[in-house]
C-alpha cells in the first residue's frame, strides 16, 4: 500500500515539473525574439537540438523492447502525426507569440482540451453532456476575461492576429492527440513521441533551408544557449516526465495537475519578462483552468 501511494505521488511530481518546464516554453521564446530570429528560425534550432536525444532514445527503445515492424501506412500516419503536433502546431505557437504576452499565449492556448472533447465526442457519435458544455462555458469565459483587457487598452500589437495564430496551434495540437490514441497503443508513447519529433524535424528543416538558406550558424550566442535549453527542458525532459507520470497517476489526473501551466507563465512572465498581471487576468486564468479541470475530471468518469 505505501509502495503504491509513493508510486502515485511520485507521478504527481513528474506531471507538475513537467508543466513547469512547459510553462518556460513562451518565456523562453519571448526572450530569444529581442536577438531578431522569426519563427521558423527558432522552431528549427529548437527541434535539432533536440533530436540527438529522441534518436539514442528511439534506438535504446528498439533495443530494450523490439514491437512488430510497422506498416507502410502506419509510418506513414505516424508521419502526418508528427507534421501535425510538433511542425504545425509548433510553428503556429511560434508565430503567434511574436504578436502576444506569453501569459496570455499559455491561456488561448489551453483550448486545445475542449477541442480534444469536441472532436471525441463527433468521432466517437458521443453526445457532449450538460456538464460538459459547462466546462466549454467556463474555459471561453475565462479566455474572453483575460483577453478583452487586450483589445480595451490596446496595449498589444496585432493582439487579434496572435491569438488567431495561437488558437489555431491549440486546434491542431488537438488533432494530433485525438489521432494518437491507435500509434500510441501500437508502439508506446515514449517510442511514438521520438519517432513523431524525428518526422516533424526534416519537413521543419527543408522549410527552414527553402525560406532562409544555409543561416543557422548567424545568429547570436544567446540565441543557441536559449534554444538548447529549449529543447533539453522544455521539450526534451518534460515529454518522458509526463509520460511516465500519466503511466502513474492517468490521464485525467494528469490533465488536472497539468492546468497549474498558465499560473506558472503568467509568475514566470511578470518576474522574467516584466509583463503586467491584472486582475481580470488572473480571473480569467482561474476559469480557464475551471473549466478545462472539469472536462479532464469528467474525461475520468466516461
Amino acid at each position: 500500500m505505501e509502495v503504491s501511494r509513493i508510486r502515485y505521488w511520485l507521478g504527481v511530481l513528474l506531471v507538475f515539473l513537467a508543466a513547469f518546464c512547459f510553462a518556460l516554453k513562451g518565456v523562453l521564446i519571448k526572450l530569444a525574439y529581442q536577438y531578431q530570429i522569426d519563427a521558423l528560425s527558432l522552431l528549427t534550432l529548437r527541434l535539432l537540438f533536440a533530436l540527438p536525444f529522441y534518436i539514442g532514445i528511439a534506438v535504446y527503445q528498439r533495443k530494450r523492447e523490439p514491437v512488430a515492424p510497422l506498416t507502410l501506412r502506419e509510418w506513414l500516419w505516424l508521419f502526418f502525426l508528427g507534421i501535425t503536433g510538433y511542425y504545425l502546431a509548433s510553428y503556429f505557437n511560434f508565430i503567434g507569440l511574436v504578436y502576444i504576452s506569453a501569459s496570455l499565449e499559455r491561456i488561448l492556448l489551453f483550448t486545445y482540451p475542449t477541442f480534444v472533447l469536441m472532436m471525441n465526442a463527433v468521432s466517437r457519435k458521443r453526445g457532449i453532456s450538460r456538464l460538459q458544455w459547462g466546462a466549454l462555458a467556463l474555459t471561453y469565459l475565462g479566455i474572453l476575461i483575460a483577453f478583452a483587457p487586450h483589445i480595451q487598452f490596446g496595449n498589444q500589437h496585432n493582439v487579434l492576429l496572435g491569438a488567431f495564430w495561437v488558437i489555431l496551434s491549440g486546434l491542431v495540437y488537438a488533432v494530433y492527440l485525438v489521432g494518437s490514441d491507435s500509434m500510441i497503443a501500437r508502439v508506446g508513447s515514449q517510442r511514438f513521441t521520438c519517432y513523431a519529433l524525428i518526422a516533424a524535424t526534416i519537413p521543419v528543416f527543408i522549410h527552414y533551408l527553402i525560406r532562409n538558406g544555409f543561416a543557422l550558424l548567424n545568429y547570436p550566442a544567446p540565441v543557441y544557449g536559449l534554444t538548447t535549453i529549449m529543447a533539453v527542458f522544455v521539450t526534451v525532459v518534460p515529454t518522458f516526465m509526463i509520460a511516465e507520470g500519466i503511466k502513474r497517476i492517468g490521464s485525467a489526473n494528469a490533465s488536472l495537475v497539468a492546468s497549474i501551466g498558465p499560473v506558472f507563465t503568467i509568475v514566470l512572465a511578470s518576474g522574467l519578462l516584466g509583463e503586467k498581471i491584472t486582475a481580470l487576468q488572473l480571473l480569467g486564468t482561474a476559469f480557464v483552468l475551471a473549466g478545462v479541470s472539469l472536462i479532464g475530471w469528467k474525461g475520468k468518469k466516461m
